[in-house]
């Protein structure tokens, strides 16, 4: 069960996701579905396509299968 304290160690894929802050400004406000992530990388799925967001210098707001957000 993902929790907030275990989300850092658990897998990603398939959560609902929000950059609420990035170093590039063009990808702040990037939402949608995390449907690979890797060492670097987030892949977010959203009505355009699929964005690749490089995890250094952004904050994500995940959600967690109970509702709960989580800022990461």
């Amino acid at each position: 069960m993902i929790t907030p304290q275990n989300i850092l160690r658990h897998e990603l894929t398939g959560l609902d996701v929000w950059v609420t802050q990035a170093e590039n400004q063009y990808l702040n406000g990037i939402s949608g579905m995390v449907v690979l992530e890797t060492r670097n990388m987030v892949f977010i799925r959203n009505d355009t396509g699929v964005k690749k967001v490089a995890k250094k210098g952004v904050i994500f707001r995940f959600t967690l299968p109970s509702g709960k957000c989580v800022d990461v």
